[in-house]
């Protein structure tokens, strides 16, 4: 396979691949045209590679346009597993917008900024002024039932794969369990009802490389978020998730053929 990436940390020993820096793409456009794929551009580039340039470009697109808000995400969420979505409130950041939602939640909630990761921009909202904090900062309301645990488990899906899931305990104070805000892994087994959900999700939107969030509530798990770059300390050495990374690209390097092996499927007759 020809591989061009765009991030030379997550690419890192894989085989005949060209490295290059994102904002030098348009230097390269014969290189990227001939790439069986394009490994990890940065999202303002999508539209250029895939559109312009007819790129094939992993993680994929569902990956990139679900990942990259949150408001886009839970909503997709709702879609095709509203059972295991937690019930949540998405509204403009008027004056009557604020109070309907603060009126319909049942405290204490959880709020959102639509594009934030690692446990960044996610607030426990315990009173009224917690609320009017978070509305000074945000665009768009999103609000969230609190559940009532203690961890969460992430969950590394490539392709239809499930590469590593771990359970993830709560931080020293509470409430957040990222790594990157002090909560710690526990390589505990992981219920299979969690990582089927996973599995699911990542099925049904068209996600091929992620990190999902689930919670699991008196035995019910909840997505939370998925995160289409996430940290590499659940991983160990990282060993697993680049092999099947080029597994996955290697089994879809060649495109499906729509026409498929003997030819266009005749059109049906047309009465007249």
């Amino acid at each position: 396979m020809k591989l061009v990436s765009f991030d030379i940390f997550r690419t890192l020993g894989f085989p005949d691949t060209k490295i290059l820096k994102p904002e030098q793409f348009l230097a390269h456009k014969e290189l990227l045209k001939e790439a069986d794929w394009v490994l990890f551009p940065e999202y303002w580039q999508l539209n250029a590679l895939v559109y312009g340039l007819k790129c094939r470009v992993f993680p994929s697109l569902a990956s990139y346009r679900i990942g990259h808000d949150k408001v886009e995400m839970t909503r997709a969420f709702q879609v095709v597993a509203p059972e295991h979505t937690p019930w949540t409130l998405i509204e403009a950041n008027g004056p009557e917008e604020r109070q309907a939602v603060w009126d319909a939640m049942v405290l204490p909630f959880v709020a959102k900024l639509p594009k934030a990761s690692m446990g960044e921009g996610v607030w426990l909202i315990e009173n009224r002024a917690d609320w009017q904090r978070y509305c000074e900062r945000t665009s768009v309301l999103y609000a969230q039932e609190y559940l009532p645990i203690d961890r969460d488990v992430r969950v590394v899906i490539v392709g239809d794969q499930v590469v590593s899931a771990y359970w993830r305990t709560q931080a020293d104070q509470g409430f957040y369990n990222n790594v990157s805000q002090g909560g710690r892994i526990d390589n505990g087994p992981v219920p299979p009802v969690v990582t089927d959900l996973a599995l699911r999700l990542a099925r049904d939107l068209g996600v091929d490389h992620a990190g999902f969030d689930i919670a699991l509530v008196e035995g019910h798990p909840y997505v939370l978020e998925f995160n289409r770059l996430f940290g590499n300390q659940g991983l160990g050495k990282g060993s697993d998730l680049k092999t099947a990374i080029l597994d996955y690209l290697q089994q879809h390097a060649e495109p499906e053929d729509p026409d498929g092996p003997t030819g266009p499927a005749p059109l049906w007759p047309i009465a007249v």
